[in-house]
């Protein structure tokens, strides 16, 4: 099916983002739910932007894990922010892209002319994901509950087992595939298998990973998009707290692989955090823009979503980004910047080498033409999810806003930003400066 060029249904303006700091998983429920992160970054950014809650035409939120306390995290977030009963709000889930999934939904509904200002990105606090009963105890607490008397009761009572209390931790049942029953970590180990990716490789880009994060945020590049927050306790906030300060190769080599214990090279510590965090943009129509005298960020050119299998989803972004510069008639060398989510080192460096490798491309796309050296000089300048975590229902948002932050900052023109997809997916979305585009 031929696909018009995106510019012809009008364009869509990022207006600002924010989000809060990232906050590393430590093995109890963090100080805040989805909702209080989500809140916390949209009251900040309305109020810097000095708009109120009414403006808004809709709320989009990505979310993965959701709290049963929480259902349609969105909406929740809509009516705490302050928003009219009559905005309407909804949430969406594309697993680790489920950021980037809002992002596309929003631009979709102001292309359409359904909204003209959109709050949209994702939040995800992986520290309250719920512990489950076994089917076994769900069972018997039925049973339990229908019983009439004490005598009912009892009989139930001597039916009870002590192993029906084993908890079923859904963190991890949701970063295992359940097509083919292997953890999001064998896939990395999959990749570093397929294309040759040595443990020291892998622990020499965390390494990097960390320094450029601490790098950039020693000279204030996060400062304008991390929002300090405070908890009901009055602990205060104000930093991604799992980078690593004194990191390098050599400790790394200390740890032990997590997947593969006995062949692996997929360890903590080339692997992202869990993380708590939220992200979140304001996007906006031109008539929005115009009649609110609203500044612009950036402009949302195209996104593209892709399909692969599952055992090496991390090549998702590979899957996404050709297709993604193909359909806008753009090459390697359009693109300034680049911003490829680091779930693992295995998957990012496998992506740049699947990029050059001309067999790769002929057997998926029967097409070599594309085969380009990724110049990672312009990859992740400022560190990634290795070094901040991965709030999987936030890191789409996260990226795009850094993205255009980075266009901005080193006057650059064109950047895409990707991510993999567990369940073998890949999302890609293309974004320009605005300022070279008004020249243009």
């Amino acid at each position: 099916m031929h696909r018009e060029n995106s510019e012809s249904h009008g364009l869509v303006y990022v207006v600002d983002g924010a989000r809060t700091p990232f906050l590393k998983a430590r093995g109890v429920p963090g100080p805040f739910s989805a909702s209080d992160l989500a809140v916390k970054a949209g009251q900040a950014l309305l109020d810097r932007q000095g708009l109120y809650p009414h403006s808004l035409d809709e709320v989009v939120i990505g979310s993965v894990m959701s709290n049963p306390d929480e259902t349609n995290v969105a909406r929740l977030i809509a009516l705490r922010l302050g928003c009219p009963l009559t905005t309407p709000a909804y949430t969406v889930q594309r697993n680790c892209a489920s950021g980037l999934q809002a992002i596309d939904s929003a631009m979709k509904d102001i292309r359409l002319g359904k909204a003209d200002l959109v709050l949209a990105g994702g939040t995800e606090a992986m520290s309250h994901a719920p512990l489950l009963f076994q089917p076994e105890m769900a069972a018997w607490l039925g049973t339990w509950m229908g019983a009439k008397n004490f005598f009912q009761h009892l009989l139930v009572l001597k039916n009870f087992r002590l192993k029906f209390l084993k908890p079923i931790i859904s963190l991890l049942n949701g970063l295992n595939d359940p097509m083919y029953g292997i953890s999001m970590g064998q896939t990395a180990e999959n990749l570093a298998f397929r294309f040759e990716i040595s443990r020291l490789a892998m622990d020499t880009f965390s390494v990097q990973s960390h320094e450029r994060y601490l790098k950039s945020f020693s000279e204030k590049e996060y400062e304008q998009e991390i929002i300090p927050i405070v908890a009901g306790d009055g602990r205060y906030y104000d930093t991604d707290d799992g980078v690593r300060k004194n990191t390098n190769v050599e400790r790394l080599a200390t740890l032990k692989p997590f997947f593969d214990k006995t062949y692996g090279v997929v360890t903590a510590g080339n692997s992202s955090q869990v993380t708590d965090g939220a992200a979140l943009l304001l996007l906006a129509s031109q008539k929005a823009v115009e009649e609110m005298n609203l500044p612009v960020l950036g402009v949302l050119v195209d996104v593209h979503w892709a399909g692969l299998d599952p055992r090496e989803m991390g090549l998702g972004p590979v899957h996404a980004t050709l297709p993604l510069l193909k359909e806008n008639h753009l090459s390697f060398q359009d693109i300034d910047y680049w911003e490829i989510n680091e779930a693992f080192s295995a998957q990012v460096l496998a992506c740049v080498k699947a990029f050059q490798d001309k067999d790769y491309l002929r057997e998926h796309w029967n097409d070599d033409s594309l085969a380009a050296v990724m110049d990672e000089a312009r990859l992740n300048i400022d560190g990634g999810a290795i070094a901040m975590g991965h709030p999987v229902g936030a890191s789409g948002a996260r990226l795009v806003l850094h993205l255009l932050e980075i266009l901005k900052r080193k006057e650059g023109k064109r950047g895409i930003a990707a991510l993999c997809i567990g369940g073998g997916q890949g999302g890609a979305i293309l974004v320009e400066s605005m300022d070279k585009k008004i020249k243009e």
